[in-house]
């Protein structure tokens, strides 16, 4: 077993020096797909911003890896971890032989950290962290500062569909799926989609953002798919290769057949990473056959074909809706870790803190939260 005390703390600037090491952590099941050196490049490539790395090595080994790019703010730089909103869980990657630290050894921990980004960084913002995650407690969660504004949902795969819907409501469940099966096939019928080739991928990547972008502005929402850095990333998650079942980013989709032959109905981009899959994100063409709820329909086949596959936890990623509530049985709270490391780092850290607590309390208030979308919306153009 390793300490925390035995750990030298670097600032890595060339990540093709330590990315063996990077991909040997990945291996852990319990780290984060979002921190693979995959999904991080992908982000730091498409925003054209440097990647960077704070490790904790012991001789040549890796054991702890932090992955940062630096924003530049109106009032200082923020060191954060790459993927921004679009990371649903951030763990950090840990080697599974390191001890929990206690006060101590996490204080000088922390001492450490900060010494290694003095004049990069103001503020270290490590965001949307479970303080405990499959059954073991995050090596770091006494740092954390906040509880973060949005919390996660996720369903726990068991051996078929029928053991798995039992721990939901799994009659209304059923009674739902030959609804909306018997509906689609009543003008046509459907097929149930994978992409498997880079030109489907890529495609139906293009479908979600005509869907999610029509149906943001129907609403009077803003399209926070709409930015060209961010539709450049997920093209990147695309294109990254599978490693076994494992994948950065699938796309999936109900495609409409008779009539309506081609209609693509709904799409669902998934993440995998061990037993873990992710959803990061879906749509609907409400425009032929919105009364057979495809979104839903394709959400039963994504996790039928999941539990198939051996996964063992289908994950609705961060964001409280009632979609989610009726399909998890696990609600997991986030927190953000908040470390200022110069004097305009604390005054960042006081901003950063109050910002969180008055987006908790406006989304706790379901008119305050309208009112805040609609705003945004009007200001983002999406009116």
């Amino acid at each position: 077993m390793m300490h925390f005390d035995e750990l030298e703390i670097t600032l890595v600037r060339d990540i093709s020096s330590i990315e063996n090491e990077w991909r040997r952590l990945e291996n852990r099941e319990w780290n984060s797909l979002n921190q693979s050196i995959d999904w991080c490049r992908a982000w730091t490539s498409a925003h054209q911003s440097a990647l960077l790395a704070v490790t904790g090595s012991v001789g040549s080994r890796i054991l702890f890896l932090l992955p940062l790019e630096i924003a530049q703010g109106r009032f200082g730089r923020i060191a954060r971890l790459p993927g921004g909103r679009f990371n649903n869980l951030n763990t950090g990657l840990f080697d599974e032989a390191l001890v929990t630290p206690d006060a101590n050894a996490l204080r000088r921990f922390r001492a450490n950290i900060m010494r290694s980004l003095r004049g990069v960084a103001d503020l270290l913002v490590i965001d949307e962290t479970p303080l405990r995650w499959k059954g073991i407690s995050h090596p770091l969660s006494e740092l954390a500062s906040i509880e973060n504004q949005n919390h996660s949902f996720q369903l726990t795969l068991l051996d078929t569909m029928e053991a798995t819907l039992s721990q939901i409501n799994a009659r209304t469940r059923r009674k739902k799926y030959r609804v909306q099966v018997r509906r689609l096939e009543a003008i046509g019928g459907f097929d149930y989609i994978v992409a498997t080739t880079p030109d489907e991928q890529h495609t139906l990547l293009e479908r979600f953002f005509s869907q999610k972008g029509e149906r943001l502005k129907a609403f009077g929402l803003p399209d926070v798919f709409a930015p060209a850095p961010t539709r450049d990333f997920l093209h990147r998650l695309l294109d990254t290769p599978a490693q076994g079942k494992d994948k950065s980013l699938s796309m999936h989709a109900i495609r409409l057949k008779g009539e309506h032959d081609g209609h693509i109905a709904a799409v669902t981009g998934l993440s995998r990473k061990g037993g873990h899959v992710l959803c990061q994100f879906s749509s609907i063409d409400d425009s032929i056959g919105a009364e057979a709820s495809p979104g839903e329909l394709l959400f039963w086949l994504a996790i039928e074909r999941s539990i198939e596959d051996g996964a063992t936890l289908f994950d609705f990623g961060i964001g409280d809706q009632p979609y989610k509530h009726s399909w998890c049985n696990q609600e997991t709270v986030l927190h953000d870790m908040v470390l200022p490391i110069s004097n305009k780092g604390s005054v960042l850290a006081g901003l950063y803190l109050a910002q969180t607590g008055i987006k908790t309390a406006i989304k706790r208030n379901h008119r305050l939260y309208a009112l805040a979308q609609r705003w945004r919306s009007r200001r983002d153009g999406q009116d």
